[in-house]
């Protein structure tokens, strides 16, 4: 599933696709993906529009034309943004597409669509829609974050996963933060002391910082996530067996030596 670091990079990607280019046609290939908004319509308040600065807000890229309507891109589990020429035919999986100036398009590519597009009118209709995210994980400071995992009852693994609290974790990222800050998964996530705050704060910065770095969350041997799927997997600091288990929920790995259940 496409978390912060491969929304990060589709960011990128329409930013060097597409900002300041003029959108000549858009190609609705399957309205199934679209919400708040027709096919014909889409076409008709965005044919003629120039792109500008996309942003990102935890797993949401913002599309905007300076000042006018804006699309609001969620890729799901399969989803992706791809720049091509205007001329190269379209995949079998390319939802919308957008012609662009230079001969230059952008395409909404997702296999199983469980998200989709959502189209805004207005910044307010961003900002509406955005309501219910918590603020940026990689923008967060330190004391925001404690005050957000304080007033949780549940445990860390959920709150961080959960994006009404913090925006742009899923669960590859979640397990590897909480491996690199020697935390357990079921610990309470108001339990935490402010020391463990921290700790927690600086793992989930540079493990971010790394997977932006490498485009999506690196499956690296010396990484959680290089060993989590192994028939065998063990821990890559002390060598120790993983553990498996639900918890929020999702299936969550960890090293019972690097991170005892207090």
């Amino acid at each position: 599933m496409p978390e912060l670091p491969d929304v990060e990079g589709y960011r990128r990607t329409l930013s060097s696709c597409g900002r300041g280019r003029r959108i000549e046609a858009v190609d609705v290939r399957d309205s199934g993906v679209l919400h708040g908004v027709s096919a014909g319509r889409l076409g008709r308040e965005l044919e003629g529009r120039v792109l500008s600065a996309p942003e990102r807000h935890g797993k949401w890229l913002i599309a905007r034309t300076g000042g006018g309507p804006a699309l609001l891109l969620h890729f799901g589990m399969t989803g992706e943004l791809l720049c091509a020429a205007a001329d190269e035919p379209p995949h079998r999986h390319d939802r919308v597409r957008l012609d662009l100036g230079g001969g230059r398009a952008v395409a909404y590519r997702d296999q199983r669509k469980l998200q989709g597009v959502w189209f805004a009118s207005s910044d307010a209709e961003v900002e509406r829609a955005l309501a219910g995210q918590g603020p940026d994980a990689l923008a967060v400071g330190r004391k925001e974050f404690r005050e957000l995992l304080g007033g949780r009852r549940g445990r860390i693994k959920a709150a961080l996963i959960d994006q009404s609290v913090l925006a742009g974790l899923g669960n590859l990222l979640a397990d590897e933060i909480l491996w690199r800050a020697r935390l357990h998964p079921r610990r309470p996530a108001n339990a935490l002391t402010d020391a463990e705050c921290d700790r927690l704060h600086s793992a989930m910065r540079r493990t971010l910082d790394r997977s932006v770095d490498a485009g999506r969350v690196p499956d690296r041997s010396s990484w959680l996530t290089g060993r989590r799927d192994a028939p065998d997997p063990h821990c890559p600091r002390c060598g120790t067996p993983l553990r498996r288990a639900k918890v929020g929920g999702r299936t969550t790995a960890w090293c019972p030596r690097c991170q005892p259940e207090q």
